[in-house]
């Protein structure tokens, strides 16, 4: 569920939480893997809630 409210999490934020490179992110958005991103402006924002439903998958599977 979308809250308006979530925090925004920048790419790095979202690497540093996972533990991983950037680079890595970036390459998982262009083969459609990874958590959901979107674009404000010219620059990508993870919602909170979404990474962590996406990790939960991650750890569910």
């Amino acid at each position: 569920m979308c809250n308006r409210h979530d925090p925004l999490w920048t790419i790095q934020d979202v690497a540093t939480f996972l533990g991983i490179p950037v680079g890595t992110l970036y390459d998982w958005r262009c083969r459609g893997e990874g958590p959901p991103a979107f674009k404000v402006g010219r620059r990508l924002r993870y919602r909170e809630t979404d990474v962590f439903a996406w990790l939960e998958e991650q750890t569910a599977a």
